[in-house]
């Protein structure tokens, strides 16, 4: 109990103290009054509050790193650009290769082989418009472009009704015996069912002494003839002079 109480005593002695040295301008050191040094209250402390040790009243530079004369070094600078390769320079003396010089071999180009025509029969170099007639029901358009070549033309054929009903191709005449040769193929069999040649130099005189027979004759208008002979297969179309236009055998 009497620690308690020396405790207390010395907490209130101490707070009246600091109270005290507040409120009493005397107590201020000249430090405190120039503002550059903490306030000192040493003149009205107890001596056990007092500080055992003076007050630090000065600065102590210590020493550094002695300084260089010399700049400082810079970092060394980096190129940002790549080392680009030298080419080797090119001999003055180009060297010749001796396989250069060596020919070409040569690559021999042989011409498509062109297409072989039949031979022509007897019969048919003799009278082309013959040979064709016996052809009639037989003959193919390609069995005639195989025997004339390639037709020069074509048109279609018409019945009476005024209807097409087949396709009339123009060949050349190989003989050279007629100015142009005409056959007419069926439109639903594809078979030959006329043939119509136009002779270069032929006069119904001559047909009558080449072929001769009864025949009917009709007019074909604008001076022209047509005959028809009753006893074989054939028409003829004669003009008003008298010159044979056109055969036809069926």
């Amino acid at each position: 109990m009497k620690w308690f109480r020396l405790i207390g005593t010395a907490t209130l002695a101490s707070q009246l103290v600091l109270s005290a040295a507040t409120s009493d301008p005397a107590t201020i050191t000249e430090g405190a009054r120039g503002g550059s040094g903490p306030v000192k209250l040493t003149a009205t402390l107890p001596p056990v509050l007092r500080p055992l040790e003076p007050a630090d009243s000065r600065r102590v530079m210590l020493p550094g790193p002695a300084r260089s004369a010399k700049p400082p070094v810079a970092a060394p600078r980096f190129k940002t650009e790549l080392p680009v390769a030298k080419m080797a320079k090119l001999p003055t003396r180009l060297v010749e290769d001796p396989i250069l010089r060596q020919p070409l071999p040569r690559i021999a180009v042989t011409a498509p082989p062109t297409p072989v025509k039949p031979a022509m029969p007897p019969e048919f170099e003799r009278e082309v418009a013959d040979y064709c007639q016996k052809q009639i029901g037989h003959w193919k358009e390609s069995d005639a472009r195989a025997m004339l070549g390639h037709p020069k033309r074509q048109r279609p054929a018409y019945d009476e009704k005024k209807s097409v009903n087949g396709v009339i191709y123009a060949f050349a005449d190989p003989t050279g015996h007629y100015q142009d040769l005409e056959l007419d193929f069926d439109r639903d069999s594809g078979n030959l069912r006329t043939v119509f040649v136009y002779p270069l130099r032929l006069t119904w005189q001559d047909c009558r002494r080449q072929w001769s027979g009864p025949f009917t004759s009709a007019d074909a208008k604008q001076g022209r003839m047509f005959y028809s002979y009753t006893n074989r297969r054939l028409d003829v179309l004669v003009d008003a002079a008298g010159k044979v236009v056109s055969l036809g055998w069926y």
